[in-house]
């Protein structure tokens, strides 16, 4: 079997290696792929994979060899499932990969709010440590987690994972899913949103992109946080109205937000939180360990062997 992987660089960028899902087929990997190329370097593959290129009905349409297709990601809203399935092709994705990855990230971030580290260490290189008056200072708040109250919103496996690690730091943890009962839970107590907002001192988003999640941190529902709420989101960057959490953040009603997804990637100029005060932005990064993405590549190896053998798993469609 011809195998195409048409946007490899991210999930390697060099530190691991192709040779397993090579053994797999006659294999071709491209860094990067334009939109416009797509269908010529399909070619008469029979097995793509993809991470973010698009695979849209259009395309899948007329890549008549096409049988399967692999999403190098957990979300594959990059394909048209219910065409792939009209024309009987596979599609797969990669659950649970990177839970601890992602999980770590989004305390990091809001560790990084309440310290600012990386800021310090900058004024420390500039000069500001050594031409300072006194043996120490801050330029922001210092603040302890321990005794605070975290609110998770979507409490599967990353989620979950945030919690425990936040009970660690003793953090009190409340949770909103719409899954889940407070007889699935542990460290966490089941509340609905608006108790979850009303409560929270953080709020940490981990749930799926849905019609009814999209633009969740809005105008309204900021109204009824804490004041000096800090919010973060390693998940999907349309959970928030941008706009309206620039408002927030440059009004002091949400004392600061550190994000890894915005609405559209790579940042447009004009995204309204490149305006706003008190937040961290980060390139969509939560995911990359290379412990995270050495699981990514043998799942995806999996998926492909599974499929050859007539038994395919992770299938989405």
């Amino acid at each position: 079997m011809k195998i195409v992987v048409l946007d490899g660089y991210t999930e390697n960028p060099g530190d691991l290696s192709w040779e397993a899902l090579g053994r797999l087929g006659e294999l071709t990997v491209y860094d990067r792929t334009p939109q416009e190329q797509v269908l010529e370097r399909i070619g008469d593959a029979e097995i793509v994979l993809v991470n973010k290129v698009q695979m849209t009905k259009e395309i899948i349409e007329q890549a008549a060899s096409v049988k399967y297709i692999g999403v190098l990601a957990t979300g594959y809203n990059v394909v048209d499932v219910d065409t792939a399935k009209a024309k009987g092709i596979t599609v797969t994705n990669i659950p649970t990969y990177g839970t601890d990855g992602v999980a770590q990230y989004a305390i990091a971030l809001l560790l990084e709010l309440c310290h600012r580290i990386g800021d310090h260490s900058n004024t420390v290189h500039a000069g500001d440590w050594t031409n300072n008056a006194d043996w120490c200072y801050w330029n922001s708040p210092q603040m302890e987690l321990a005794g605070k109250t975290i609110g998770i919103i979507g409490y599967g496996r990353i989620g979950q994972k945030v919690g425990t690690i936040a009970q660690a730091l003793g953090m009190n943890v409340l949770a909103n899913d719409r899954g889940k009962t407070q007889k699935t839970l542990t460290e966490a107590k089941m509340v609905e949103l608006d108790q979850l907002f009303k409560e929270s001192d953080m709020i940490s988003l981990h749930c799926p992109l849905f019609p009814e999640t999209e633009g969740l941190i809005n105008q309204e529902n900021i109204a009824k946080m804490k004041d000096g709420v800090y919010i973060v989101n390693d998940s999907r960057g349309q959970l928030i109205n941008e706009a309206d959490l620039r408002d927030a953040l440059n009004s002091g009603k949400v004392g600061g937000a550190a994000v890894d997804v915005v609405s559209t990637e790579p940042i447009k100029k004009d995204n309204p939180l490149l305006q706003a005060k008190n937040i961290i932005i980060t390139p969509h990064m939560a995911w990359a360990s290379r412990e995270a993405r050495a699981r990514l590549m043998a799942i995806a190896v999996e998926n492909v062997e599974k499929f050859q053998q007539g038994t395919p798993v992770n299938v989405v469609n």
